[in-house]
């Protein structure tokens, strides 16, 4: 017998170290709420689901996205609907002023409302912005509104794109001839024939702002598709993740209680180990 070396001790030893090495990794799975903690725990299990939290994310600004889009085009529609009644007013005014039982000086204090109607829905074209970005007119000017481009996706190609050439005022509709001469205040200026004339011009405005605002409303209902969609697809994919990712408690727990309970063993076994060699003694009595 040898009481130099403890082999068996050393062996217990190394066994106990090992053993407390998996209950310290238990524990940290089950603290954490993470399977993968590490690059060692799952190397490729770590890049994958690093991969579609990075999707997830991505997703997630992209839903955010298409929300802020569609709060522009209900702001662009809002004020496209207001327009549309300035210019049902405008229309009805003409139709009151063609006719003759409608005296001149009353045609001069309706040329009066047109061309204040006018110069509202010129406000209204000019006011209408969402974060200092003009959507009925192009910024600071008159001139037609550049299209707008949304993200919507992971990648460039994932975009969704409003109509360009929208010029909601009366540059744009075809008005400035009307408000021109309801404007002008002297007397046999704005006559019957003058209003009869008018009214091609404003089926026309009517005709052209309906087509932008139901341009905006087709890309409304795209945006509140994709967006849907992409809700799925997010959830979707952090289940995903989840399964890669999370710890499974009830399996985990079950782990942590065998390497406990073989963990106490080991401490059991180093202390037997170590008695084993005072037998030794009983040979030097």
């Amino acid at each position: 017998m040898r009481i130099n070396t403890n082999t068996a001790s050393l062996m217990a030893q190394e066994a106990n170290t090992n053993t407390n090495k998996s209950l310290t990794n238990s524990l940290e799975k089950l603290s954490s709420g993470l399977r993968i903690n590490k690059a060692s725990d799952d190397a490729s299990g770590l890049a994958i689901a690093d991969k579609l939290r990075t999707q997830a994310s991505s997703i997630g600004q992209s839903i955010s996205n298409g929300n802020s889009a569609i709060s522009l085009t209900q702001i662009a529609d809002k004020a496209m609907a207001e327009q549309s009644n300035i210019l049902d007013i405008v229309k009805t005014k003409l139709i009151q002023a063609s006719t003759d039982t409608t005296s001149q000086e009353g045609r001069e204090s309706i040329g009066k409302d047109i061309d204040k109607l006018l110069s509202q829905l010129n406000n209204i074209a000019s006011q209408t912005n969402y974060n200092g970005t003009s959507l009925l007119q192009g910024s600071a000017a008159s001139a037609a509104a550049t299209q707008l481009t949304f993200q919507m996706g992971e990648t460039s190609a994932d975009t969704i794109s409003t109509t360009a050439g929208v010029q909601a005022n009366t540059s744009g509709l075809g008005l400035v001839g009307l408000q021109s001469a309801a404007s002008v205040g002297s007397a046999g200026t704005f006559s019957a024939g003058n209003a009869r004339s008018a009214l091609i011009s404003i089926d026309n405005a009517l005709n052209t702002l309906n087509s932008w605002r139901a341009d905006f409303g087709s890309t409304q209902n795209q945006l509140e598709s994709a967006v849907r969609n992409q809700m799925t697809q997010q959830t979707n994919i952090k289940a995903a993740e989840s399964v890669i990712r999370d710890v499974d408690y009830a399996q985990e727990s079950a782990t942590f209680n065998k390497q406990n309970i073989i963990s106490q063993a080991g401490t059991f076994a180093m202390s037997q180990a170590n008695n084993v060699q005072q037998n030794v003694l009983r040979l030097l009595q």
